[in-house]
């Protein structure tokens, strides 16, 4: 456990530590902007430039305090529930943004556009661009290690048992929700054109995204089953734990992101905004994975696992 724990408190300050240069960054770009020494994005006025800047100013700050609420002695007295809300959700957006961003760099490499990054535009030069990028990187790598270790460390009955043969403890529909969505998803990044309106409008961002959103609902989706039915006795709990951890939340957060979007579309129509799905069929799918996203996260939580294959004698 001190080893584990070593790691996580390590990776807890050095997601602060990446995502710093992101703050400073920021603070940079509205400060300069409204003293006339920083361009403004484009496509942006004065004050929606200032007021998108100051509100990922507070998102940032608000990340770094996470980060050190993992692990500062501060950070256990806070309600559980809060930091445990506020680790999932950001957990399930940098988790999803970690290998997306990296297989992006490299087949824009691949591609020979790297160099250009951010050129096109004067507020952002390409090494803020890089810097940006590894705050993301580093803040998902950071978190997707300190927060198990905080969990272990706050609820460590939690951790403490293998999960034993039996029958399913809580409800496993969560899982099988999950695992239909995640099965959709990953027919539409195999190039499934079931569900897809406008074909043309697939750029290998959208294949990218959707591969990674079809990967950790498939993976959240097994680790909660196995969870539910406390079945294999050789798969460690905590495996399970963090893998339903990053699938339930990456479900619930981007899909409840993805949601309020797709209907926003489907309603006003913007003529400058076109989604490759059909919008009725991607607002039901994102429906589905938030409530399958918390549905699992409750069977994270109310899942009891013995402590070998024994026979359970308790009802």
């Amino acid at each position: 456990m001190e080893s584990w724990d070593r790691v996580g408190r390590f990776a807890g300050y050095g997601a602060a530590l990446a995502l710093s240069p992101y703050l400073l960054i920021k603070v940079a770009w509205v400060g300069g902007s409204l003293l006339g020494l920083a361009p403004i994005g484009e496509g942006f006025n004065l004050a929606g430039w200032v007021l998108l800047n100051t509100v990922t100013i507070g998102m940032a700050g608000i990340g770094i305090a996470l980060a050190l609420a993992l692990v500062r002695p501060w950070g256990m007295r806070i309600p559980g529930f809060l930091v445990a809300f506020c680790a999932w959700t950001g957990a399930g957006f940098l988790v999803s943004i970690l290998p997306y961003a990296v297989l992006s760099t490299v087949l824009d490499t691949g591609r020979g556009t790297a160099a250009d990054s951010g050129g096109d535009d004067p507020s952002m030069p390409g090494w803020e661009g890089a810097l940006i990028q590894f705050g993301f990187i580093g803040m998902g790598l950071g978190l997707a290690l300190a927060v198990p270790a905080y969990l272990r460390r706050r609820w460590p009955e939690a951790f403490a048992r293998q999960v034993g043969d039996g029958t399913p403890t809580v409800p496993t529909w969560a899982a099988a929700v999950a695992g239909i969505v995640g099965l959709v998803w990953a027919y539409w990044a195999a190039g499934g054109t079931l569900g897809i309106a406008r074909p043309a409008e697939r750029d290998i961002n959208w294949y990218l995204l959707t591969s990674v959103g079809a990967l950790w609902a498939l993976a959240g989706a097994v680790a909660s089953w196995a969870l539910a039915w406390q079945s294999p006795a050789w798969v460690p709990h905590r495996l399970l734990l963090a893998l339903g951890w990053l699938g339930s939340g990456s479900l619930f957060a981007w899909s409840g992101w993805k949601l309020p979007l797709t209907l926003f579309v489907a309603v006003a129509d913007p003529a400058d905004v076109g989604l490759p799905e059909n919008l009725a069929v991607a607002s039901v799918l994102h429906l589905a994975a938030v409530v399958a996203g918390v549905g699992m996260v409750r069977t994270l939580v109310r899942s009891s696992p013995r402590t070998g294959a024994q026979p359970d004698t308790h009802t």
